[in-house]
């Protein structure tokens, strides 16, 4: 019972986290960026210019102050989330389906000024940056995807252990700005691309399931090893020592995991041995036959 309540608890935590995220990527694109004229990397700067195309090449009226680039974001991704179900699975296609319909929603309910809240370009790229980079950051946090080329770039390192999710997002970036090149001045990609780069800087901070960390854990009880193995996957290594002082036999275990599964591994030696000593190490490079869970 008390299994099922913490993962109820989980849940709860990863859908606020979807939620708070999509609203704070709204709130930087739509607030800060889209009046100042600057793009998006990826897909979603790929809706970016449909919309443009859309507005002021076929002459589409759109109502004052709601941008279209959320509709056109979330149609783009529909092939993806197929993509995702087949190779990811089920559970985290259907995440990722939810959290791309809040987000899209918040992209076209969240009402782009008319004229910009900033209007120096270097202070609304980082402040922008800052803003939708933590936003993403949290959706990643909850387990959940925005989709556009995080499904593509997921699904590729799932089928090619070598392959980086980053390729995907910088080959979309490249291509986004290329044309942006082309159809507006130089000033309009430089500074969007400033504006990526805090993006991804602030993305790196806040999203800690790559961050690898290496657990030493000290106990005097029997199990903890068992349920490390049972509740998260991840191979553990025993050692039986003695306490110097005490010269009373302890327990010491060893663990790689990613930073996000911290807390749960705290939760499993502290509901067996509330006395345990643990020691953390983050940032550890890892050389063979450790699971990256993306």
């Amino acid at each position: 019972m008390s299994g099922f309540k913490e993962n109820k608890k989980e849940l709860l935590i990863q859908a606020v986290y979807a939620v708070m995220g999509s609203l704070l990527f709204a709130l930087g694109v739509n607030l800060i960026i889209v009046p100042l004229g600057l793009y998006n990397g990826g897909f979603m700067g790929v809706a970016q210019l449909l919309r443009t195309f859309f507005v002021e090449v076929c002459r589409i009226p759109i109502p004052s102050g709601i941008d279209m680039s959320g509709i056109i974001y979330f149609i783009i991704n529909i092939p993806l989330f197929y993509m995702g179900l087949r190779i990811l699975g089920k559970e985290f296609a259907v995440k990722t389906l939810i959290t791309v319909t809040i987000q899209s929603i918040f992209l076209v309910v969240v009402p782009i000024p008319a004229a910009p809240i900033i209007e120096d370009l270097l202070t609304s790229c980082i402040i922008g940056g800052l803003i939708a980079g933590t936003g993403t950051g949290l959706v990643l946090r909850g387990r959940s995807s925005g989709g556009g080329q995080d499904i593509i770039g997921l699904c590729c390192a799932k089928k090619y252990p070598n392959f980086s999710v980053g390729r995907i997002n910088i080959m979309m970036n490249i291509l986004v700005y290329v044309i942006c090149l082309f159809m507006f001045n130089i000033e309009i990609v430089i500074y969007s691309l400033i504006y990526t780069t805090v993006l991804a800087m602030a993305l790196d901070r806040v999203h800690i399931q790559n961050i690898n960390t290496s657990v030493m854990i000290f106990t005097k009880k029997l199990g903890i090893s068992k349920a490390i193995i049972e509740q998260t996957g991840r191979g553990v290594t025993n050692w039986d020592g003695e306490g110097a002082y005490t010269n009373k036999t302890s327990y010491i275990l060893f663990v790689m995991i990613s930073k996000y599964e911290v807390g749960q591994i705290k939760r499993i030696v502290h509901g067996i041995d509330p006395d345990a000593f643990m020691i953390f190490t983050e940032g550890c490079a890892v050389e063979g036959n450790f699971e990256k869970r993306l």
